[in-house]
């Protein structure tokens, strides 16, 4: 047994490489290896061969395990060195120049409208993005033979068959966050609701997936004056103008009574949008007074309680105000893109420094 282990010890220190070792450890400890057999040949010694002569096999198997554990490390460590005395780098040239990231054109617009309503007092409130059609449908008047309801306009979420729980969609505005909030907080409110919808729609203007951001306020003597002084403050700010001209025209909206769209004064010279001036008119949003109905699905006495409410497409003011002509490029991830229409990171919208700066 001592030869074995003299053998092997320096055949495994003479190994070259990986390969070698590795043939080694076949021919000693290998299912068919020397030491091996020797071990197998236990059962056929004496009960107190074996006593013997077991431990001290044992002890030579983990003998040349380790000797061949061993010489591979060594072989690794100086497999590495030789490669780093091939391969080196120069510390002291100048690193290439890291550029920075950029703020995302809809993240800055929100961040811009948020900043503009919290001047107004108004605060930010936010909800689920999939939700019973209840709250995204029944609570907000739409009656059921609406369209918005098809399955060709609205993401449905798969139910097995049997389950008789409401059906669940993803939502198609935010406006069910005023009808969670209205049901959490009471009377009076004063909120915006920004965030993610989705509606089955894609082409240049629309997509799947898209940012909205809808306001509620309500008091004990709310008007459609007030409505129309805070959207007149709210699109002045964002455009970063000194006035700006409003036209209301009826429309109908199912979860406000009287409804209106709201049309901005603009002009498109040389294929520039400019707000507050020129003799065209370019539709913004949808308004109006929130409907009895929807008061009361929130818990709310319509009897004493009543408010507006108003519907803005973060993506498309965003469209407007940086001349951005394509929706679809907004979640093409173009890097160049998001390069030439980025904000800087560290730069925080409010209304006393500017909002794009």
């Amino acid at each position: 047994m001592d030869d074995l282990r003299d053998k092997y010890i320096q055949l495994i220190a003479d190994a070259g490489d990986e390969a070698a070792l590795e043939g080694l450890r076949v021919q000693a400890v290998g299912k068919k290896g020397e030491i091996s057999l020797q071990m197998r040949g236990l059962g056929k010694m004496t009960p107190e061969e074996r006593q013997v002569m077991g431990p001290k096999l044992n002890a030579l198997k983990d003998e040349i395990n380790s000797a061949l554990a061993a010489r591979k490390a060594a072989l690794g460590d100086a497999a590495l060195e030789e490669r780093l005395r091939g391969e080196w780098l120069d510390v002291t040239l100048p690193a290439r120049d890291r550029r920075q990231g950029t703020i995302h054109p809809i993240s800055q617009t929100r961040e811009e409208v948020t900043a503009i309503f919290a001047e107004l007092g108004f605060s930010v409130a936010e909800g689920p993005q999939i939700d019973s059609d209840w709250y995204n449908f029944d609570a907000l008047n739409i009656p059921g033979h609406h369209p918005a309801r098809a399955e060709m306009d609205t993401f449905y979420m798969h139910r097995a068959a049997g389950d008789n729980r409401p059906p669940h969609v993803l939502r198609t505005h935010t406006s069910p966050v005023q009808i969670r909030t209205m049901e959490k907080e009471g009377a009076p409110i004063r909120i915006i609701a920004p965030g993610r919808v989705y509606r089955a729609d894609y082409d240049q203007t629309h997509t799947p997936m898209f940012h909205q951001v809808e306001g509620l306020a309500i008091d004990r003597d709310i008007s459609m004056a007030q409505l129309k002084w805070t959207l007149e403050e709210f699109l002045r700010s964002f455009f970063e103008v000194e006035a700006v001209e409003l036209r209301f025209r009826a429309s109908h909206f199912p979860f406000t009574e009287p409804s209106a769209e709201v049309d901005i004064r603009c002009s498109w010279e040389g294929g520039q949008l400019k707000v507050g001036e020129g003799d065209d008119w370019l539709e913004i949003l949808g308004s109006g007074m929130v409907h009895p109905n929807v008061l009361k699905a929130g818990g709310t006495d319509p009897n004493v309680w009543q408010g507006f409410a108003f519907g803005i497409g973060i993506d498309r003011i965003a469209m407007l105000k940086y001349g951005i002509p394509d929706l679809r490029a907004f979640f093409d991830s173009d890097l160049r893109w998001l390069r030439h229409y980025g904000f800087a990171a560290l730069e925080q919208p409010n209304l006393h420094g500017g909002l794009s700066r």
